[in-house]
């Protein structure tokens, strides 16, 4: 049900598409879209926050829209495609399924976060305006850690000459790059060093949303579910580990 980082102290998970309650094609744990039963999608919810004791807490959702607008979270849902926290109790989600999921954490401080990185995020500095947001809250670059989840593979993600001119128009350089091919976790991983994060400390799960475990709107034509990023401070995350 959940994939987990080994360098992210707080409760978190990258979820699969294993042990929910969907029918196919949204089997089984489909954690969002319009085409599913909402009951299915609601009782999966509820199954997935629970396997990581999370399920009597606050909630923050997106309503994603392809941007760099990073929102310091709230319960409930808000416009945009990254939430930055620093309030303990309070889940954070994004929904993914072929772009990738990406949490932050600053142990020391306490400060978390969640992004939905597709290629429009990803050119648009998602990753930069999250970090930097979370720079504003108080974290600290030395200590910050990242986990990249799970998302469309290097060899998957084939695209047009328009979108790869965006890419180079923002600085990505060839080793972002194979014909028409693009690498998006290289790409946010170059964000991610650009600001100075220590490389030791970026984690990347390497698995592609091809693979069956996984939900993929691009291998599905859009008949798909969707998978969860999910990060939350507790007050015993970061003195005595995982709950």
């Amino acid at each position: 049900m959940w994939l987990q980082a080994p360098n992210i102290l707080s409760t978190h998970g990258f979820s699969t598409r294993r042990g929910g309650v969907s029918f196919s094609p949204f089997d089984s744990l489909n954690l969002g879209g319009s085409e599913d039963q909402k009951s299915n999608i609601h009782h999966n919810r509820k199954l997935a926050l629970q396997a990581l004791g999370l399920e009597d807490q606050a909630l923050a959702t997106l309503k994603q829209i392809h941007s760099s607008k990073v929102c310091v979270a709230e319960e409930g849902a808000q416009e945009g495609d990254a939430l930055v926290s620093k309030t303990p109790g309070l889940v954070l989600a994004v929904s993914v399924a072929d772009c990738y999921p990406i949490l932050f954490e600053d142990p020391k401080n306490k400060i978390i976060a969640a992004v939905h990185a597709g290629w429009r995020g990803t050119v648009g500095g998602i990753v930069k305006n999250t970090l930097e947001k979370m720079l504003d809250l108080g974290a600290e670059t030395q200590h910050l850690r990242a986990a990249i989840g799970q998302g469309i593979s290097f060899k998957r993600f084939e695209v047009g000459d328009e979108v790869l001119e965006q890419f180079r128009e923002a600085g990505f350089g060839d080793a972002c790059f194979e014909n028409n091919r693009i690498d998006l976790a290289a790409c946010n991983k170059k964000w991610m060093l650009d600001l100075g994060l220590n490389e030791n400390n970026i984690w990347h799960l390497n698995r592609c949303t091809f693979e069956e475990d996984f939900f993929s709107y691009r291998r599905d034509k859009g008949k798909t579910g969707r998978m969860w990023g999910v990060i939350a401070i507790e007050p015993f995350d970061f003195d005595h580990g995982r709950g």
